[in-house]
């Protein structure tokens, strides 16, 4: 069977792509099982540049046809920030809470008509050095003033999706894999991905 690298180290983030990328007929692998990988620096100013530099990366150490992502969370307050940034927004050794807590801070006194925000994911495939495609999802929604919801992670707790009165931390997973970013950023590469891989079967 066909295989598919998710470059990522976190369980949470490759459990969610897992469930999203169901419909693609591969064996899906991830950085666990390459150790001797080491963590690529996302230093890009863009998340399309972390995407595919991480793709790069790790499909030139492996050469197994290689799906990447970063995503962000964009207020518009704060001027899309923290953006590129949201990982490590609390610093570089920063947790999930401790964004969270920078982010309300900073948020502190904002009036509701002034905490529209978007999840932005960008996907980066890269199987050859001459097939490199990406793809992006967004997810519209606003920041709440207190944290709700313990599903999830990120800034999940924080996060209104327009047109729904539970935050992306209160939702099942059967419901955040159909509106979040990255379950939309999916839906857009799942065609390329499907066609690649039927190319490969051939």
């Amino acid at each position: 069977m066909n295989q598919l690298l998710l470059a990522t180290n976190n369980r949470q983030k490759a459990g969610e792509l897992r469930l999203l990328l169901a419909n693609v007929p591969v064996e899906i692998l991830t950085l666990e099982q390459f150790p001797s990988i080491d963590a690529i620096l996302e230093d890009q100013e863009t998340l399309e540049g972390n995407a595919l530099k991480k793709a790069r990366g790790v499909f030139r150490l492996t050469k197994v046809p290689t799906l990447a992502d970063d995503s962000g969370l964009e207020v518009d307050y704060l001027n899309k920030g923290p953006g590129v940034y949201s990982s490590r927004y609390a610093g570089p050794s920063a947790t999930y809470a401790g964004n969270c807590k920078k982010l309300l801070l900073e948020m502190k006194g904002v009036p509701p008509r002034r905490r529209g925000a978007q999840f932005r994911c960008v996907l980066a495939f890269v199987a050859a050095p001459d097939f490199e495609r990406i793809a992006q999802g967004t997810c519209l929604g606003a920041i709440t003033e207190v944290l709700r919801g313990n599903l999830g992670f990120g800034y999940d707790p924080l996060f209104l999706p327009n047109g729904y009165e539970q935050t992306l931390a209160e939702m099942e997973s059967s419901l955040k894999n159909k509106l979040s970013h990255r379950a939309k950023a999916i839906q857009n590469i799942q065609p390329i991905l499907s066609d690649f891989f039927a190319c490969q079967v051939m």
